[in-house]
């Protein structure tokens, strides 16, 4: 039996996203309706075990959910081609993972009833079940309409992380600084490792951990605001 206020959810996207955020949703109590097929079966169903792989289609007529967690490019395609086969339905929610789209992107499935949301964990998910503790860590990015706003807040909150709201024209600029964080410092880490690895130092990852643990903790705290400024 769900408990009220449960939904329903499909999953769209069977990568390493999509099957972790149903996984964090079905541990607040909603039902997964089924997800798409994906290259790595053994690791969806080792993150959401017994869950249904369905064809989009009934994954869209079984669910009052629907988390669209595709590659950034396939997205736009994805949404206008299931609004021109006329599956979304009306007052169905359906939420995107993806850091550069805001609402904008759903507009299609919108024009059809649908209800918008964008929710991006600001994590590098794995795609196993360790990604679950992270979420209880993690912030994530929230665009709404403002009728539906407290919806996709809660929803992140459900999924374990603390929501921010960021607006429709700012997802941009969100989505930049997420990859300039990740992107930089993974290939700085690497350049390094590379360099220890070329003198004979052995595991040069394992060396360098504390030490770049320790640099990044200092640096968020030198970015965040003195008390007396909040």
């Amino acid at each position: 039996m769900q408990r009220a206020g449960r939904l329903g959810v499909g999953i769209i996207g069977a990568g390493r996203v999509g099957p972790v955020v149903g996984a964090a949703l079905a541990g607040a109590g909603h039902a997964i309706t089924g997800i798409t097929a994906g290259s790595d079966a053994d690791r969806a169903e080792a993150v959401l075990p017994g869950a249904p792989v369905l064809e989009v289609p009934e994954i869209l007529r079984r669910s009052e959910l629907v988390i669209v967690a595709v590659p950034r490019s396939e997205l736009p395609g994805l949404v206008s081609g299931l609004a021109e086969t006329g599956l979304w339905q009306m007052g169905q929610l359906v939420l995107h993972t993806d850091a550069s789209h805001g609402i904008e992107v759903l507009r299609p499935a919108a024009e059809r009833g649908a209800i918008p949301l964008a929710v991006h964990p600001a994590m590098r998910f794995t795609g196993t079940s360790i990604d679950l503790r992270q979420l209880a860590a993690t912030y994530a990015a929230v665009t709404a309409p403002p009728a539906v706003l407290p919806i996709a807040q809660a929803l992140a909150v459900e999924m374990g992380c603390e929501p921010v709201t960021v607006a429709e024209a700012d997802r941009a600029a969100y989505a930049e600084a997420i990859a300039t964080a990740s992107d930089f410092s993974r290939q700085i880490v690497q350049q390094a490792t590379g360099m220890l690895r070329g003198i004979g130092v052995e595991n040069p990852g394992g060396f360098l951990s504390s030490l770049v643990r320790s640099t990044v903790d200092q640096a968020l705290s030198e970015s965040s605001p003195p008390p007396e400024a909040l």
